[in-house]
């Protein structure tokens, strides 16, 4: 079987057991999940955010990259940033600081190379999980293990990282009408 859809349980603990490195492909220009809802309510009223929310993710990363695991991904950003987005430059340092190394891509820039218009997961070099998404809302994951399809995906993903910048220097290089 080279893919299957995955549960969201059970596409979680994926994220908790690779081995050596998960990456990931982040691409849609706004999410609406559950658990961020009210924190982006807040961000959006001006509201101060403890990031008590994403307080699991942080662990996750904290703990995997203690152990010598990599997390990382590219997030690619519109031109201007939706609004989405634009909460994303506020709350993203914060996974930097738990050890995520995160890198930008525009639009553009993304569709110039050649890049995928779905969001996956990369886990090990040996297992993509394709993300499914409704109405910006997360709707499962289709698991692909073929090797020769999961080869294209970690060539996306080396096309991605050649030409993608630090999270830190696109936040520092954005006009602050942007923002």
């Amino acid at each position: 079987m080279s893919s299957w859809v995955l549960p969201g349980a059970e596409f979680d603990e994926l994220l908790r057991s690779f081995r050596h490195r998960a990456w990931r492909w982040e691409c849609q220009g706004t999410y609406r999940q559950p658990a961020e809802a009210e924190a982006w309510r807040r961000w959006r009223a001006g509201e101060p955010d403890d990031l008590v929310w994403l307080r699991p993710w942080l662990d996750e990363v904290a703990a995997a990259t203690s152990a010598g695991r990599i997390v990382a991904r590219v997030r690619v950003f519109q031109e201007p940033p939706t609004e989405y987005q634009r909460w994303q430059l506020d709350v993203s340092p914060a996974n930097i600081a738990a050890g995520e190394d995160m890198r930008v891509l525009t639009q553009a820039e993304a569709r110039a190379l050649g890049l995928p218009s779905s969001d996956f997961w990369l886990f090990d070099e040996a297992r993509v999980a394709l993300l499914h998404f409704e109405n910006q809302r997360f709707a499962g994951t289709e698991i692909i293990v073929s090797p020769e399809e999961v080869n294209r995906y970690r060539t996306w993903r080396d096309i991605a990282c050649d030409h993608a910048i630090p999270f830190m220097a696109y936040l520092h290089a954005l006009p602050q009408r942007s923002r």
